[in-house]
């Protein structure tokens, strides 16, 4: 007979049996559930890449019917006059909208600045020519930014946990352009979670900027500045929390308009972590000058959009304001003094106030206060003030993009490391320390309550100091030349220049004013920043090289004042453009 062990050894060996198969089973669990992931990321790309075949068959169809002759005057035509061509007939919207999806075949084969085409463009090409008025937009083709709703396609955020989910409906503001007779015809490349200003994503890839492939468009609405920098579209709708507009309209050499957060609507946006209101997401155009910003905002503030989203106030666009000549009173600052940016971008403050005082406008120096309080205890604290908890979570199965895993290694070290690190840090890198006690976010209610009561408080004492010196609207730099890909992700503290007017929910633009010459790499050499710090150090790195690439200026105005905020834009264009021309 076989001989049995007796209950004092068998229960251990029980005990370890059953450890190993659950390990076991633990190793299987996550390798399956990594293939799952993998497996929704391969689909997410195949159903692209069928796409792209598809709309790159329709082009030949077309162009196999009409001749490409005219392609390169339809594409170096500016918005208005090509507008002015469609409400007249002399071009179909036919033929235009063929010429800038083979243009943006072109450009996302370069630059991989498009997620998906949306092949219903062509269904809304059959409806507007069924309509018995033009709107302002009619013909001209729109790209939206990939969170924007759009039915029956993806808003995924470059995160996987979207994968699958279709919109059941378009969002407010794609009904109203698609009212205004536009046609929305691709959806744009974007960073995992948007928390960057950097374009990659591990679903559909890095984002190259077209200007030069070795640097970053930006973000988060970096697709849209690709696409549009490379001459793929000429308006698109982007989004912007912290300067996801501004930034890649700065690197890649855009004019873009962040207006009040609440004056288009955000109805039908998806966002990787909802209910964040303090420094509230807004909506607004890309385009290759200020005039196509200003007709988007006036085709946008039209009596649709206020039926379907009664939250927004009820204020048509002011042509009245924005083609206004009288001479201005503008304040005017070329550092923040938190994080000096690189020489060409203050000459470019510089030359914009002389060229400005030139023209007969009044120029008042300003000093805005604080800025270091404002990134790490206003900003910064809001998007954390679990701690980043919420933020971790959408990261499925721990799939984090490279150009993202400095924020996110950041973020996962415990509230007491953080706090310890931050102690140690505080006597040699200040900066590196409060953000790493801002990113311990809040212990209860009544702090955030108070947290938001600072950011009410802020807001009051900045309009106060803008009133006193009695100012139309602001001058003052933007981050830039264009990064070096994988920078952004190490300097996330760099976008004080345009968080600040998210925090304070003004409207901010960025015009493009000059480009980076061999003289400003020299001056670079040179450049210390705020402490000549870890920071400091890496900022130079990453816009070196940057010789030709665009030098843009940041435009403010008050709250509800973004025909004004145009207007100043439009200003600053000219006098730029008749420089250059000079």
């Amino acid at each position: 007979m076989r001989q049995l062990l007796p209950e004092t050894e068998l229960a251990p060996a029980a005990a370890l049996a059953l450890l190993c198969g659950s390990a076991a089973a633990v190793v299987v669990w996550k390798w399956l559930s990594k293939r799952h992931i993998q497996k929704k990321m391969e689909e997410a790309r195949r159903t692209r890449d069928e796409g792209v075949k598809k709309m790159a068959k329709a082009v030949q169809q077309f162009r196999e019917q009409v001749p490409s002759d005219k392609t390169d005057a339809i594409l170096s035509l500016p918005l208005l006059e090509l507008a002015g061509r469609l409400q007249e007939g002399s071009l179909s919207p036919r033929t235009v909208l063929y010429t800038y999806i083979q243009k943006a075949l072109e450009v996302t084969q370069q630059t991989n600045c498009v997620q998906y085409f949306i092949p219903e463009c062509e269904e809304q090409l059959q409806e507007i020519q069924q309509q018995r008025e033009k709107g302002l937009l009619y013909g001209i083709p729109v790209s939206i930014k990939d969170h924007i709703g759009h039915e029956g396609h993806l808003s995924t955020c470059g995160l996987v946990k979207f994968l699958g989910t279709p919109e059941q409906e378009d969002s407010v503001l794609v009904k109203v352009l698609k009212r205004q007779g536009a046609i929305p015809f691709a959806k744009t490349n974007v960073p995992q979670s948007l928390f960057n200003y950097d374009c990659s994503n591990l679903i559909f890839g890095q984002t190259l900027n077209p200007l030069n492939h070795q640097k970053t468009p930006g973000g988060s609405s970096g697709g849209e500045g690709a696409l549009i920098a490379g001459g793929g579209s000429l308006l698109g709708i982007g989004s912007d929390v912290g300067g996801s507009i501004r930034l890649p309209c700065s690197f890649c050499g855009l004019c873009g308009l962040k207006p009040t957060a609440k004056r288009l609507s955000l109805s039908g946006i998806s966002g990787p972590v909802n209910g964040i209101v303090s420094v509230p997401c807004a909506l607004g155009p890309i385009a290759r000058d200020v005039d196509s910003l200003a007709l988007c905002m006036k085709a946008l503030l039209c009596e649709e959009m206020f039926r379907l989203d009664p939250t927004v106030p009820r204020i048509p666009f002011s042509e009245e304001v924005y083609s206004s000549s009288a001479p201005l009173r503008i304040g005017y600052y070329d550092t923040d003094g938190y994080f000096p940016l690189p020489p060409c971008m203050q000459r470019a403050v510089h030359e914009t106030k002389e060229a400005l005082q030139a023209a007969g406008h009044k120029l008042v120096l300003f000093s805005p206060l604080h800025i270091h309080h404002v990134m790490t205890e206003l900003f910064l604290k809001t998007f954390f003030a679990d701690g980043g908890h919420a933020w971790l979570d959408v990261f499925t199965g721990n799939i984090v993009d490279p150009s993202l895993k400095p924020q996110v290694n950041f973020c996962r070290i415990p509230r007491l490391g953080k706090k310890m690190l931050a102690l140690i840090l505080k006597p040699l890198f200040p900066r590196m320390a409060d953000y790493l006690n801002a990113l311990c976010g809040m212990r209860s209610v009544k702090e955030m309550w108070d947290h938001q009561h600072q950011i009410e408080v802020y807001r009051s004492e900045f309009i106060t100091q803008w009133k006193e010196l009695q100012l139309d609207v602001m001058l003052c730099p933007v981050l830039g030349p264009a990064f070096t890909i994988g920078f952004p992700g190490k300097l996330l503290s760099a976008i004080s220049s345009t968080m600040l007017y998210n925090v304070l929910d003004f409207p901010a633009g960025v015009v493009p004013v000059s480009t980076v010459t061999k003289a400003d790499e020299e001056e670079l050499k040179l450049y210390r920043g705020c402490c000549n710090d870890l920071w400091d150090r890496m900022l130079k790195q990453a816009v070196e090289g940057a010789v030709g690439l665009p030098v843009a200026v940041q435009c403010v105005a008050l709250p509800w004042q973004e025909e004004l905020c145009l207007r100043f834009m439009k200003e600053v264009e000219t006098l730029s453009r008749a420089k250059r021309a000079a």
